[in-house]
C-alpha cells in the first residue's frame, strides 16, 4: 500500500510539473497587450525569441522569465518531498512548455524552461548552463547553438555534482530540446542559421 501511494504521489509531481509547464506565457502576454496570437508572427513560436520579433523586449522578457519560473517554481514546490518529486516536477513542466495541452501540444522549444527547472535543481549547474552559453554565443554567435552546447553539458556537470539521478533525467531533457531544435541543428549544418544581432 505504501508504494501505490508513493506511486500516486510521483505521479502527481509529474502532473503538478506538467500542468505549470503548459502555461503559455508568450500567447497569454501577447493576447493581453493586445498584439493578437504569437503563433501567427515569425517562427510560431510562443517563446521569449519570437515575442520578440513583435518588437516589444519587455513582453519577450516578461514571457523569458515566466517560461523559466514555472519550472522552477514546479520543482521547488515538490522537492519539499524529496529528490526523486522534483525530478519528475522537472520533467512534467518542460514536457508542458513543450507540449502544452492548452494548445494541442504545440509549445515553444524549451530553452527557458530547461533554465528554469535546472535552477531548482541545482542553481551551480544552471550558473554554469549560463557561462558555457555565453562563452559559445560570444564564439560563434549562435543562440542555438549556445543551447544545444550547454544543454548537452548539463547532464556531466549535474553528476559531478553529486546528483546522478537528476543527471539520468536531465539526458532525457536534453535529447528532447535538440529534437525541437532539429531544424536550427540542419541550418548550423547548411550554414544558413542566423546569428545573433543578424537582420532579416
Amino acid at each position: 500500500m505504501p508504494e501505490e501511494v508513493n506511486l500516486l504521489y510521483l505521479l502527481g509531481a509529474l502532473a503538478f510539473g506538467y500542468l505549470l509547464g503548459s502555461i503559455p506565457f508568450g500567447v497569454i502576454f501577447t493576447r493581453m497587450a493586445g498584439l493578437g496570437d504569437i503563433r501567427n508572427v515569425g517562427s510560431g513560436n510562443i517563446g521569449a525569441t519570437n515575442v520578440l520579433r513583435t518588437g516589444r523586449k519587455g513582453l519577450a522578457a516578461a514571457t523569458l522569465v515566466g517560461d523559466a519560473l514555472k519550472g522552477t517554481v514546479a520543482v521547488l514546490v515538490a522537492a519539499r518531498w524529496g529528490e526523486h518529486f522534483a525530478t519528475l516536477a522537472a520533467l512534467g513542466a518542460f514536457l508542458g512548455h513543450l507540449y502544452p495541452v492548452w494548445l494541442k501540444f504545440k509549445g515553444g522549444k524549451g530553452v527557458a524552461t530547461f533554465i528554469g527547472v535546472l535552477i531548482g535543481l541545482n542553481w551551480i549547474a544552471a550558473l554554469i548552463f549560463a557561462a558555457i552559453w555565453l562563452a559559445v554565443a560570444f564564439a560563434s554567435r549562435y543562440s542555438s547553438l549556445s543551447a544545444l552546447v550547454a544543454s548537452a553539458a548539463t547532464p556531466v556537470v549535474l553528476w559531478l555534482l553529486g546528483q546522478p539521478g537528476t543527471a539520468g533525467m536531465a539526458v532525457i531533457l536534453v535529447a528532447l530540446l535538440w529534437w525541437k531544435h532539429s531544424a536550427n541543428i540542419s541550418r548550423l549544418l547548411a550554414g544558413t542559421e542566423g546569428k545573433i544581432g543578424q537582420k532579416g
